[in-house]
């Protein structure tokens, strides 16, 4: 192994958190007694007739759901990113959750469009076979260059890590439940710092990139809870998600350390600027960094 990669693994494994309690989001779920069993959720596949926002309340046409409702057009209440994302004619996945009052509500609306889910699946192949052949040296170092990937960002487009070239990218990992205010929330906070110094400084050519540890839950309308909730410009900072070995790869090509123990999720932080050729030239691990050196070296 590197003498490098050594280091970076200890200082790595010095900011583990014991563990970050994957707490329910709020306004996400239905209010229940303590003792009320948890509701039952249905696989769902659809296409979106109409999008109200004001309601958040999509219009689907769905496909027959076994031995619970044949095919139908029907209402379904949603959460304010998923209302968001949504678009009239757009394929969905989702689980469908319905209410002791007859109403009926999605969660875990993910995009359903064959062209983008087999774009996505190849690339994660690819990450994989990448991952798998550089075994011992799958760690990228400062002066390396990224893998190639392809995820869903938080408006369910599918983005190409190649859509970066040309542009610096500044690249962290965070997940929408963390509790832990020094953690996930910190990073963002300071994320949308550098995001305004460096338009301030004249910085032209950046992106934001931060990427979930939790793709089962983080789908691409809860990052955008997520970015709508804290006020965030996303016209170059962007939230992505998808298949969990995809991530996973990730995680381990750049170094990041993140595991789930039942609902508590143990992982390290990594901040890393990428410049315009894709090659890692900066990376702060763990929590105590700041957005200027960043900003600095974006403006060389």
């Amino acid at each position: 192994m590197k003498s490098s990669v050594v280091a970076a693994l200890a200082g790595l494994v010095a900011c583990l958190l014991p563990g970050c309690a994957r707490q329910p989001p709020v306004d996400r779920t239905a209010s229940a007694t303590e003792n009320a069993p948890a509701p039952q959720h249905y696989p769902l596949r659809g296409e979106v007739i109409s999008v109200d926002l004001e309601r958040h309340v999509l219009v689907v046409k769905h496909e027959a759901i076994p031995s619970y409702m044949p095919a139908m057009t029907m209402e379904f209440a949603v959460s304010a990113g998923d209302a968001a994302v949504a678009k009239s004619g757009q394929r969905i996945r989702a689980q469908m959750i319905p209410s002791a009052t007859g109403d009926f509500r999605l969660e875990e609306i993910w995009p359903d469009d064959k062209v983008a889910a087999d774009t996505v699946a190849a690339m994660a192949n690819a990450l994989r076979q990448d991952t798998h052949n550089r075994g011992k040296e799958a760690y990228r170092e400062v002066g390396e260059t990224i893998p190639d990937f392809a995820l869903y960002d938080q408006d369910g487009r599918v983005v190409r890590s190649t859509r970066f070239h040309g542009k610096q990218i500044m690249l962290n990992f965070i997940f929408s439940r963390c509790p832990v205010a020094t953690m996930c929330p910190a990073s963002t906070a300071k994320m949308m710092r550098a995001q305004k110094l460096a338009a301030d400084a004249g910085v032209a050519n950046l992106e934001l990139v931060s990427i979930t540890l939790d793709p089962t839950y983080d789908t691409p309308g809860v990052l955008k809870d997520y970015a709508l909730a804290r006020g965030i410009d996303t016209k170059n900072f962007s939230f992505l998600t998808g298949p969990e070995n995809a991530i996973k790869d990730l995680l381990t090509q750049f170094g990041v350390i993140a595991e789930f123990k039942g609902d508590l999720l143990s992982h390290t932080l990594a901040t890393l600027l990428i410049d315009e050729n894709g090659k890692i030239i900066h990376r702060a691990d763990g929590s105590q960094w700041e957005p200027e050196p960043f900003v600095e070296k974006m403006k060389k």
